[in-house]
């Protein structure tokens, strides 16, 4: 007769997940022929434990999604999760444990930690179960989550790159054509060593010599949606996004004279930018073979009228003017303010 499988577990809040859990997760994974990660979530508790260290909530389903792509392909580990919202801060170890060991639906040969306190409570709850004990000194990666909650960005290198994205700082720049969106985003991105998001409409524009259908926008919109996506996942703690979804509303109705696309007003209310940086028209106009609203008075009038449709839809914004010089260091102080 085969022996029977040898199974394990190890549990947390994975809040937010890092280096050292993948650590202690693939160290734990060499022990057994089966490890379950646990994780356990409540939405009040660890959204109140986000907000008092000042990171955005992190639902359970996202971290999940880190931990399946953060173990994907490791074949002998599992994930199983679960909500223990009934104890908000006292944790009722007896009920956790039947729940455990109810999800896991196996004898549970170790139990996994990387906290000797632990040790009496594992005796009496998984009497059955040998407790080991992964990296309690953090040599391997040192800082817990809690430490990592409340200084995120300094600990940059400790997050998988599927978490970074999720911290990335969105920082859109914004404005009518010819003010130097473009230009001021590269500058950004190259600064900060990190990356940025063109502008799609342009790619249009060049490919259609300006001659663009309705239809047109909306794929603009949503490709651009979607490669700042794919750019918060390689981007270095902040990305810059030259122009965005309301920009291609803008140019929809000053195009086609159509108004409003609905696809394109959905992905508006998609777009979560930590910044969003509005610059004035009061740079030299610079003809390129696709604009057409050189004239002063008709500059003027489309700058109110793309201000508006910000204001209209409740999105903040910084207004800048000045040279390229005063913009760039005006825009770098408040990108640096978004990480004090």
């Amino acid at each position: 007769m085969a022996n029977k499988k040898t199974v394990g577990f190890i549990g947390g809040k994975f809040l937010p997940l890092h280096q050292g859990h993948i650590y202690v997760i693939i160290t734990a994974s060499n022990y057994v022929d089966e490890l379950y990660v646990v994780v356990s979530s409540s939405k009040n508790r660890d959204r109140e434990l986000c907000e008092r260290d000042g990171i955005k909530y992190i639902p359970a389903e996202v971290r999940l999604s880190w931990l399946g792509e953060a173990l994907n392909n490791l074949e002998n580990i599992n994930l199983i999760h679960i909500e223990d919202d009934k104890w908000e801060s006292n944790y009722d170890w007896e009920q956790g444990a039947e729940m455990i060991k109810e999800a896991i639906g196996k004898h549970i040969n170790y139990v996994f930690s990387s906290e000797t306190e632990y040790n009496d409570v594992f005796k009496k709850y998984y009497p059955n179960s040998k407790h080991i004990v992964l990296d309690d000194k953090r040599k391997t990666v040192t800082i817990s989550a809690t430490e990592l909650r409340k200084n995120l960005y300094d600990n940059w290198d400790k997050l998988p790159n599927c978490v970074r994205s999720y911290f990335t700082k969105k920082v859109a720049i914004v404005g009518t054509e010819s003010c130097g969106k473009t230009t001021l985003a590269k500058k950004l991105a190259k600064f900060y060593n990190t990356e940025y998001v063109h502008e799609v409409g342009r790619d249009y524009c060049e490919k259609y010599s300006n001659f663009l259908t309705k239809e047109m926008f909306s794929q603009i919109a949503t490709e651009h949606f979607l490669l700042q996506v794919k750019k918060a996942e390689v981007s270095n703690k902040v990305l810059f996004i030259d122009s965005e979804a309301i920009i291609t509303q803008y140019y929809l109705e000053m195009y086609i004279s159509e108004k409003n696309s609905p696809l394109i007003e959905e992905i508006i209310k998609l777009q979560d930018y930590d910044l969003v940086i509005f610059l004035e028209p009061d740079v030299k106009w610079v003809s390129d073979g696709f604009r057409f609203a050189g004239e002063e008075s008709k500059r003027l009038k489309n700058n109110k009228k793309l201000k508006e449709m910000y204001i209209d839809r409740g999105i903040k914004f910084v207004s800048i003017k000045g040279d390229y010089n005063k913009r760039f260091i005006d825009v770098k102080r408040l990108v640096n303010k978004l990480f004090q």
